[in-house]
């Protein structure tokens, strides 16, 4: 294979994490030509509504993958929280690169945190997940929704429609817009999306070259602790309909994961955390998944146990 080529978004930050993987590529295998191949997805011509009203973040792969399929892609790169738990077709993710910052950041004008904003203030993010923790940690601020990209979000801060907006902070520090970052809002007291940080390449199942190909860029780390938090995801059904969260950290062959439901309209979060095995990712989310329904999850997400 002497031309690599990889389907990408073209907004700012998916360029970016494109570029970067293209980048790494070049360096692991010498004289293989990598091209971009840039396009605009339904979940990116449709920024007037939540995506939670639309049907959700997978649709930022369709038109990826749609591409793949006929052979104008080999690969698509994507923020692994926008991948659904489940790939549709015959899809697999080859690579999931070494995860950044995965934490959100509070992003002000004026104020320095949360707790700093005044009653009343309007907070911008349409996240349902974001919203649930807001809403449990300050009932009284506007939540308000705001879709677009990194830098549409941060205009619209600095034209005064928001008091704060939600971003994550690896894309703001892969922008160059760490700056803008007056508050990073951590784990335990604020978590995650799921897989929030990770970048993943996806390819077709069965393509055993693009597959070894890109496995160079694996980072195994990364890969366990994803891999908890999307099974605790996917035991939940969950997506961008239903606020959940998570975050998974590995010492060794110890790896812990913490979990959170909750209501973006009443601000309620159930949380439950386990210890495991590194060596079984899967089943530590299935159990932080139950230990969550059994705590009362289930009528949050509509579900029964």
């Amino acid at each position: 294979m002497k031309t690599f080529r990889i389907a990408t978004r073209q907004s700012a930050l998916a360029l970016w994490q494109t570029e970067h993987v293209a980048a790494r590529l070049r360096a692991a295998h010498p004289g293989l030509i990598v091209e971009l191949v840039p396009m605009t997805t339904r979940g990116d011509r449709i920024i007037d509504r939540p995506l939670s009203e639309i049907g959700g973040k997978g649709l930022f792969l369709k038109e990826l993958e749609v591409a793949m399929l006929a052979g104008e892609a080999d690969a698509a790169v994507h923020s692994l929280k926008d991948v659904p738990m489940n790939l549709d077709g015959p899809f697999v993710l080859a690579a999931i690169l070494e995860r950044a910052d995965p934490f959100d950041a509070f992003v002000s004008e004026r104020y320095t945190d949360i707790d700093a904003l005044p009653p009343g203030a309007k907070v911008g993010t349409s996240s349902l997940r974001r919203q649930s923790q807001m809403r449990a940690r300050r009932p009284d601020l506007q939540l308000v929704d705001l879709r677009g990209n990194v830098n549409t979000r941060l205009a619209k801060l600095a034209a005064g429609e928001y008091d704060a907006i939600i971003l994550a902070c690896a894309g703001l520090e892969r922008l160059g817009l760490s700056s803008h970052i007056r508050h990073r809002l951590e784990a335990p007291g604020w978590l995650p999306a799921v897989a929030q940080g990770a970048i993943a390449i996806e390819c077709r199942e069965g393509d055993v070259q693009t597959i070894e190909l890109l496995s160079v860029l694996d980072h195994a780390p990364t890969r366990t602790c994803v891999e908890a938090e999307r099974a605790m995801n996917r035991r939940l059904h969950g997506s961008c309909t239903v606020p959940i969260a998570a975050y998974a950290t590995l010492d060794g062959k110890i790896l812990s994961l913490e979990g959170l439901v909750g209501s973006a309209e009443t601000g309620e979060c159930i949380r439950a955390s386990e210890v495991g095995r590194a060596s079984d990712p899967e089943g530590l989310g299935r159990l932080v998944a139950a230990e969550l329904m059994v705590k009362g999850a289930g009528d949050l997400l509509g579900l029964s146990n």
